[in-house]
């Protein structure tokens, strides 16, 4: 979900050992021991994600005796590792057509491998007890006379916006300049940081308004509701300064590398299948970021109990 400048992709890059950054430990496909050999995934920061890389990196393990490495990165550090064969894929992709067409269209070192099966969706949420209490919230129009209910210390005399982590896709900024709203966007730093915002406010009655986003297991435990802002169309984002709608739907979809997808391991046939739904993405992350089950744990729990979605997988792997 980001967009991030090259200067701080290159320092990412250069960096060993930092969370979101540092690709350069992770195993070359080529090094592949085996019918699969080694796999290596990307893990961008957000729980969904990782519960598509748990699940992966699980049935790549115990049914393919793939050899799987996964990395901690940003976005478009992971893309970056594709022409390296450092990162063989990223699972969720969040659209990035600009980055689809650096390293599909142009260096070619990418390749889209079909949908997750996952529908995304980013927008501003309030929790419910504020929507129940001031129903006209929810539209856009009405957030000027409520902006001073969301001023903090850090809003500057505005009301506060509360974004995740900053890497994340987020036209924020530009929509709250281009809809001449009286808010000023805050960064939580994290996605859990967000949703303990937001549980907070719910449990205590605050008032806040924020970034977030589906699928996400927590709106099971407190159901945000979203403010409609001005509805997209096609094209209306195309100039990032000037976006002055809602974001769109994204179909989320899966990215590899051209070598990896050439390559006859038999994870290729897995990456290419793996599909699931909203709500299978929302067990194994609560499972993850609720329950504090292992990443490989929680993986588990899903598989046994969904085999003929994991069989479909690896049909003809």
């Amino acid at each position: 979900m980001l967009t991030i400048p090259a200067a701080a992709v290159a320092a990412a890059l250069a960096l060993a050992g930092c969370g979101g950054g540092d690709i350069d430990n992770a195993e070359s496909s080529a090094s592949a021991a085996g019918k699969c050999g080694a796999l290596n995934i990307a893990v961008n920061p957000w729980v969904g994600y990782e519960a598509d890389a748990a699940v992966v990196a699980y049935v790549a393990q115990t049914k393919l005796g793939c050899t799987v490495t996964k990395k901690d990165l940003k976005e478009e550090v992971s893309w970056q590792g594709f022409g390296t064969g450092q990162v063989d894929v990223v699972l969720e992709n969040w659209g990035h057509d600009d980055l689809k067409k650096k390293y599909i269209e142009d260096q070619k070192t990418a390749v889209e491998v079909g949908q997750t099966g996952n529908k995304g969706i980013i927008g501003w949420y309030v929790p419910p007890w504020l929507a129940a209490a001031h129903p006209d919230i929810l539209d856009y129009k009405n957030l000027n006379k409520y902006a001073k209910n969301f001023k903090t210390s850090e809003s500057g005399g505005k009301g506060q916006l509360l974004d995740g982590d900053p890497s994340y896709v987020t036209n924020d900024e530009a929509l709250v300049k281009n809809l001449k709203l009286d808010y000023k966007v805050v960064y939580a730093g994290s996605e859990a940081a967000l949703i303990t915002a937001f549980r907070q406010a719910e449990a205590k009655k605050q008032w806040l308004i924020g970034y977030f986003y589906e699928p996400q297991w927590f709106l099971s435990e407190v159901p945000l509701k979203k403010v409609a802002l001005p509805a997209y169309t096609a094209g209306c984002d195309a100039d990032a300064a000037k976006v002055a709608c809602d974001y769109p739907l994204y179909n989320l979809d899966k990215i590899a590398s051209t070598k990896f997808m050439n390559s006859d391991s038999s994870a290729v046939t897995l990456i290419k299948n793996f599909n699931w739904t909203n709500d299978d993405q929302n067990v194994v992350a609560k499972y993850i970021a609720q329950d504090k089950m292992s990443d490989e744990d929680a993986a588990k729990k899903w598989v046994d109990a969904n085999p003929d979605k994991v069989n479909a997988w690896l049909a003809g792997a």
